[in-house]
Protein backbone atom coordinates (compact mmCIF):
# COMPACT_ATOMS: atom_id res chain seq x y z
CA UNK A 1 0.00 0.00 0.00
CA UNK A 2 2.81 2.38 0.86
CA UNK A 3 4.50 1.63 -2.43
CA UNK A 4 1.30 2.18 -4.36
CA UNK A 5 0.61 5.43 -2.54
CA UNK A 6 4.16 6.63 -3.18
CA UNK A 7 3.86 5.79 -6.87
CA UNK A 8 0.55 7.61 -7.05
CA UNK A 9 2.09 10.68 -5.43
CA UNK A 10 5.08 10.51 -7.77
CA UNK A 11 2.70 10.24 -10.71
CA UNK A 12 0.75 13.25 -9.49
CA UNK A 13 3.95 15.30 -9.47
CA UNK A 14 4.67 14.58 -13.16
CA UNK A 15 3.99 17.49 -15.54
CA UNK A 16 0.67 17.19 -17.24
CA UNK A 17 0.58 17.32 -21.02
CA UNK A 18 -1.62 20.20 -22.07
CA UNK A 19 -3.06 19.91 -25.53
CA UNK A 20 -3.34 23.12 -27.43
CA UNK A 21 -6.78 23.94 -28.77
CA UNK A 22 -7.30 23.11 -32.42
CA UNK A 23 -6.59 26.13 -34.58
CA UNK A 24 -9.13 26.32 -37.39
CA UNK A 25 -6.85 28.53 -39.45
CA UNK A 26 -4.12 25.88 -39.40
CA UNK A 27 -6.63 23.18 -40.34
CA UNK A 28 -7.91 25.18 -43.31
CA UNK A 29 -4.34 25.98 -44.37
CA UNK A 30 -3.31 22.32 -44.26
CA UNK A 31 -6.42 21.27 -46.19
CA UNK A 32 -5.66 23.85 -48.89
CA UNK A 33 -2.02 22.77 -49.07
CA UNK A 34 -2.98 19.09 -49.38
CA UNK A 35 -5.54 19.93 -52.08
CA UNK A 36 -2.97 22.02 -53.95
CA UNK A 37 -0.41 19.21 -53.72
CA UNK A 38 -2.96 16.73 -55.07
CA UNK A 39 -3.76 19.00 -58.02
CA UNK A 40 -0.05 19.40 -58.79
CA UNK A 41 0.55 15.65 -58.62
CA UNK A 42 -2.37 14.73 -60.90
CA UNK A 43 -0.36 15.25 -64.15
CA UNK A 44 2.39 12.96 -62.83
CA UNK A 45 -0.13 10.27 -61.90
CA UNK A 46 -1.73 10.59 -65.34
CA UNK A 47 1.71 10.31 -66.98
CA UNK A 48 2.44 7.14 -65.00
CA UNK A 49 -0.99 5.75 -65.83
CA UNK A 50 -0.59 6.47 -69.55
CA UNK A 51 2.83 4.81 -69.59
CA UNK A 52 1.16 1.56 -68.46
CA UNK A 53 -1.67 1.56 -71.01
CA UNK A 54 -2.07 0.09 -74.46
CA UNK A 55 -2.83 2.63 -77.23
CA UNK A 56 -6.61 1.91 -77.54
CA UNK A 57 -7.12 2.70 -73.85
CA UNK A 58 -5.26 6.01 -73.72
CA UNK A 59 -8.05 8.22 -75.11
CA UNK A 60 -11.09 6.32 -73.82
CA UNK A 61 -13.91 8.35 -72.29
CA UNK A 62 -14.45 8.50 -69.39
CA UNK A 63 -10.72 8.27 -68.74
CA UNK A 64 -9.38 5.44 -66.60
CA UNK A 65 -6.67 6.09 -64.02
CA UNK A 66 -5.88 2.41 -63.50
CA UNK A 67 -5.35 0.46 -66.75
CA UNK A 68 -7.48 -2.61 -67.28
CA UNK A 69 -4.41 -4.45 -68.53
CA UNK A 70 -1.03 -3.16 -67.41
CA UNK A 71 1.35 -2.84 -70.35
CA UNK A 72 4.71 -3.41 -68.70
CA UNK A 73 6.32 -3.87 -72.11
CA UNK A 74 5.96 -0.14 -72.83
CA UNK A 75 9.10 0.54 -70.80
CA UNK A 76 11.49 -1.85 -72.57
CA UNK A 77 9.94 -0.82 -75.90
CA UNK A 78 10.58 2.85 -75.13
CA UNK A 79 14.18 2.17 -74.11
CA UNK A 80 14.91 0.19 -77.28
CA UNK A 81 12.95 2.27 -79.81
CA UNK A 82 15.59 5.01 -79.53
CA UNK A 83 19.18 4.94 -78.19
CA UNK A 84 17.95 5.86 -74.71
CA UNK A 85 21.13 4.72 -73.01
CA UNK A 86 23.13 7.20 -75.09
CA UNK A 87 20.66 9.99 -74.28
CA UNK A 88 20.94 9.16 -70.60
CA UNK A 89 24.73 9.19 -70.70
CA UNK A 90 24.83 12.51 -72.54
CA UNK A 91 22.39 14.14 -70.13
CA UNK A 92 24.33 12.85 -67.13
CA UNK A 93 27.71 14.02 -68.45
CA UNK A 94 26.33 17.45 -69.35
CA UNK A 95 24.35 17.96 -66.13
CA UNK A 96 27.22 16.97 -63.83
CA UNK A 97 29.76 19.03 -65.79
CA UNK A 98 27.54 22.11 -65.80
CA UNK A 99 26.94 21.76 -62.05
CA UNK A 100 30.67 21.57 -61.28
CA UNK A 101 31.63 24.44 -63.58
CA UNK A 102 28.75 26.70 -62.59
CA UNK A 103 29.37 26.19 -58.88
CA UNK A 104 33.02 27.09 -59.42
CA UNK A 105 32.44 30.20 -61.52
CA UNK A 106 29.45 31.41 -59.48
CA UNK A 107 31.14 30.93 -56.11
CA UNK A 108 34.26 32.78 -57.27
CA UNK A 109 32.31 35.70 -58.71
CA UNK A 110 30.00 35.79 -55.67
CA UNK A 111 33.06 35.93 -53.41
CA UNK A 112 34.42 38.87 -55.40
CA UNK A 113 31.12 40.75 -55.28
CA UNK A 114 30.52 40.07 -51.58
CA UNK A 115 33.96 40.16 -49.93
CA UNK A 116 36.42 42.05 -52.12
CA UNK A 117 36.56 45.84 -52.27
CA UNK A 118 37.15 47.44 -55.65
CA UNK A 119 35.83 50.43 -57.55
CA UNK A 120 32.49 49.94 -59.25
CA UNK A 121 31.77 46.64 -57.52
CA UNK A 122 28.08 47.26 -56.84
CA UNK A 123 27.45 48.78 -60.27
CA UNK A 124 29.13 45.84 -61.97
CA UNK A 125 27.02 43.43 -59.94
CA UNK A 126 23.87 45.32 -60.92
CA UNK A 127 24.77 44.97 -64.59
CA UNK A 128 25.55 41.27 -64.10
CA UNK A 129 22.23 40.77 -62.30
CA UNK A 130 20.35 42.68 -65.01
CA UNK A 131 21.23 39.93 -67.49
CA UNK A 132 18.56 37.82 -65.80
CA UNK A 133 15.95 39.99 -67.54
CA UNK A 134 17.24 39.00 -71.00
CA UNK A 135 15.20 36.03 -72.30
CA UNK A 136 17.19 33.10 -73.60
CA UNK A 137 15.74 33.20 -77.16
CA UNK A 138 17.37 36.62 -77.55
CA UNK A 139 20.77 35.09 -76.73
CA UNK A 140 20.21 31.97 -78.81
CA UNK A 141 21.56 33.27 -82.13
CA UNK A 142 24.63 35.08 -80.68
CA UNK A 143 25.55 31.99 -78.66
CA UNK A 144 25.08 29.79 -81.72
CA UNK A 145 27.31 32.04 -83.85
CA UNK A 146 30.05 32.11 -81.20
CA UNK A 147 29.95 28.36 -80.60
CA UNK A 148 30.05 27.59 -84.32
CA UNK A 149 32.93 30.01 -84.91
CA UNK A 150 34.89 28.17 -82.23
CA UNK A 151 34.30 24.85 -83.97
CA UNK A 152 32.24 23.46 -81.09
CA UNK A 153 29.06 22.75 -83.00
CA UNK A 154 27.60 19.34 -82.13
CA UNK A 155 30.05 18.72 -79.28
CA UNK A 156 30.10 18.47 -75.51
CA UNK A 157 31.82 21.86 -75.29
CA UNK A 158 28.82 23.54 -76.89
CA UNK A 159 26.46 21.86 -74.43
CA UNK A 160 28.55 22.52 -71.31
CA UNK A 161 30.47 25.81 -71.63
CA UNK A 162 27.64 28.32 -72.35
CA UNK A 163 25.49 27.24 -69.34
CA UNK A 164 28.54 27.25 -67.04
CA UNK A 165 27.96 30.90 -66.08
CA UNK A 166 24.86 32.06 -64.23
CA UNK A 167 23.87 35.38 -62.67
CA UNK A 168 21.17 33.64 -60.64
CA UNK A 169 23.61 31.25 -58.96
CA UNK A 170 25.98 34.15 -58.33
CA UNK A 171 23.17 36.09 -56.67
CA UNK A 172 22.26 33.20 -54.35
CA UNK A 173 25.84 32.62 -53.24
CA UNK A 174 26.53 36.34 -52.84
CA UNK A 175 23.53 36.62 -50.50
CA UNK A 176 24.97 33.83 -48.38
CA UNK A 177 28.53 35.22 -48.36
CA UNK A 178 27.26 38.61 -47.20
CA UNK A 179 25.87 36.92 -44.08
CA UNK A 180 29.29 35.63 -43.01
CA UNK A 181 31.11 38.07 -40.65
CA UNK A 182 33.87 40.07 -42.31
CA UNK A 183 36.00 39.60 -39.19
CA UNK A 184 36.77 36.08 -40.39
CA UNK A 185 38.37 37.50 -43.55
CA UNK A 186 40.36 40.04 -41.56
CA UNK A 187 41.64 37.39 -39.15
CA UNK A 188 42.66 35.15 -42.06
CA UNK A 189 44.46 37.99 -43.81
CA UNK A 190 46.37 38.80 -40.62
CA UNK A 191 47.57 35.18 -40.66
CA UNK A 192 48.78 35.67 -44.23
CA UNK A 193 45.92 34.03 -46.13
CA UNK A 194 45.27 35.17 -49.69
CA UNK A 195 41.82 35.86 -51.14
CA UNK A 196 41.82 32.51 -52.93
CA UNK A 197 42.68 30.68 -49.69
CA UNK A 198 39.91 32.52 -47.83
CA UNK A 199 37.44 31.45 -50.52
CA UNK A 200 38.66 27.85 -50.50
CA UNK A 201 39.15 27.23 -46.78
CA UNK A 202 36.58 29.54 -45.20
CA UNK A 203 33.79 30.46 -47.61
CA UNK A 204 33.21 27.10 -49.27
CA UNK A 205 33.13 24.97 -46.08
CA UNK A 206 30.63 27.41 -44.56
CA UNK A 207 28.41 27.38 -47.66
CA UNK A 208 27.64 23.67 -48.08
CA UNK A 209 23.87 24.05 -47.74
CA UNK A 210 23.70 26.94 -50.19
CA UNK A 211 25.97 25.13 -52.64
CA UNK A 212 23.69 22.09 -52.42
CA UNK A 213 20.63 24.22 -53.17
CA UNK A 214 22.33 25.85 -56.14
CA UNK A 215 23.55 22.46 -57.38
CA UNK A 216 19.99 21.10 -57.37
CA UNK A 217 18.73 24.14 -59.29
CA UNK A 218 21.49 23.80 -61.87
CA UNK A 219 21.11 20.03 -62.22
CA UNK A 220 17.36 20.27 -62.78
CA UNK A 221 17.76 23.06 -65.31
CA UNK A 222 20.49 21.27 -67.23
CA UNK A 223 18.72 17.90 -67.18
CA UNK A 224 15.47 19.38 -68.53
CA UNK A 225 17.03 21.77 -71.08
CA UNK A 226 15.49 21.25 -74.52
CA UNK A 227 15.96 24.27 -76.80
CA UNK A 228 19.75 24.71 -76.68
CA UNK A 229 20.63 21.00 -77.18
CA UNK A 230 18.10 20.86 -80.02
CA UNK A 231 19.72 23.81 -81.82
CA UNK A 232 23.38 23.04 -81.19
CA UNK A 233 23.41 19.30 -82.04
CA UNK A 234 22.42 17.28 -85.09
CA UNK A 235 23.88 13.80 -84.55
CA UNK A 236 21.80 11.31 -82.62
CA UNK A 237 24.88 10.42 -80.56
CA UNK A 238 24.91 13.94 -79.03
CA UNK A 239 21.21 14.23 -78.21
CA UNK A 240 19.99 14.54 -74.64
CA UNK A 241 16.91 12.98 -73.05
CA UNK A 242 14.45 15.89 -73.63
CA UNK A 243 15.43 16.04 -77.31
CA UNK A 244 15.38 12.26 -77.61
CA UNK A 245 11.86 12.04 -76.20
CA UNK A 246 10.62 14.26 -79.02
CA UNK A 247 11.35 11.39 -81.43
CA UNK A 248 8.20 9.66 -80.22
CA UNK A 249 6.20 12.57 -81.68
CA UNK A 250 5.78 12.34 -85.42
CA UNK A 251 4.00 14.50 -87.96
CA UNK A 252 1.01 12.18 -88.22
CA UNK A 253 1.27 9.97 -85.17
CA UNK A 254 2.51 10.13 -81.58
CA UNK A 255 3.40 7.08 -79.52
CA UNK A 256 1.96 8.42 -76.30
CA UNK A 257 2.52 5.25 -74.29
CA UNK A 258 6.22 5.16 -75.23
CA UNK A 259 6.60 8.90 -74.73
CA UNK A 260 5.15 8.71 -71.23
CA UNK A 261 7.24 5.64 -70.36
CA UNK A 262 10.37 7.47 -71.47
CA UNK A 263 9.35 10.57 -69.50
CA UNK A 264 8.84 8.52 -66.33
CA UNK A 265 12.27 6.95 -66.80
CA UNK A 266 13.82 10.38 -67.38
CA UNK A 267 12.34 11.66 -64.10
CA UNK A 268 14.06 9.05 -61.93
CA UNK A 269 17.46 10.82 -61.55
CA UNK A 270 15.72 14.09 -60.67
CA UNK A 271 13.62 12.40 -57.99
CA UNK A 272 16.66 10.60 -56.57
CA UNK A 273 18.76 13.79 -56.44
CA UNK A 274 16.01 15.77 -54.74
CA UNK A 275 15.18 13.03 -52.21
CA UNK A 276 18.85 12.68 -51.26
CA UNK A 277 19.44 16.43 -50.86
CA UNK A 278 16.05 17.86 -49.91
CA UNK A 279 17.16 18.86 -46.39
CA UNK A 280 20.19 20.68 -47.77
CA UNK A 281 17.98 22.25 -50.43
CA UNK A 282 15.46 23.64 -47.94
CA UNK A 283 18.18 24.92 -45.61
CA UNK A 284 20.05 26.52 -48.50
CA UNK A 285 16.94 28.30 -49.77
CA UNK A 286 16.21 29.59 -46.24
CA UNK A 287 19.76 30.82 -45.69
CA UNK A 288 19.89 32.70 -49.00
CA UNK A 289 16.76 34.65 -48.09
CA UNK A 290 14.42 33.04 -50.64
CA UNK A 291 12.40 31.10 -48.07
CA UNK A 292 10.05 33.94 -47.23
CA UNK A 293 11.63 34.75 -43.88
Amino acid sequence: MATTTGAARAGSNLPQVVREPLNRTHVVLHVLLIAGSAVMLLPFFWMLSTSLKYPPEIFTYPPTWIPNTIAWDNYPNALTAVPFDRYYLNSLIIAVSVVVLQLTTSSLSAFAFARLRFAGRDKLFTVWLATLMIPFPVLLIPNFVIVRSLGWYDSYQALIIPPAFSAFSTFLLRQHYRGIPLEMDDAARIDGASSFRIWWQIMLPMSKTTLAAVAIFVFLGSWNEFLWPLVITYRDEMRTIPVGLSKFQGQFNTRWELLMAGAVTAMLPIIIVFMMAQKWFIRGITITGMGGR
